[in-house]
């Protein structure tokens, strides 16, 4: 029987050619002219995520190849 994909884990996190998961940067939507301009420009980046998640994402991301 085949795995499904979790569609929220794989809107929400990528997977880079050396395993790393990269996520967006939370809190960008709204209330943004409140933060300061540092924070601002990191939001623009994507976030790299800890591995201590990797089992978690690898449950919802059976065919990534984590």
């Amino acid at each position: 029987m085949k795995l499904k994909t979790n569609k929220t884990i794989a809107k929400r996190f990528r997977i880079t050619k050396n395993k790393k998961v990269m996520k967006r940067h939370e809190g960008q939507d709204h209330f943004n002219a409140r933060n300061t301009g540092k924070q601002t420009r990191r939001k623009r980046r994507d976030k790299q995520m800890s591995m201590a998640h990797k089992d978690a994402l690898k449950a919802g991301l059976p065919y990534a190849g984590l």
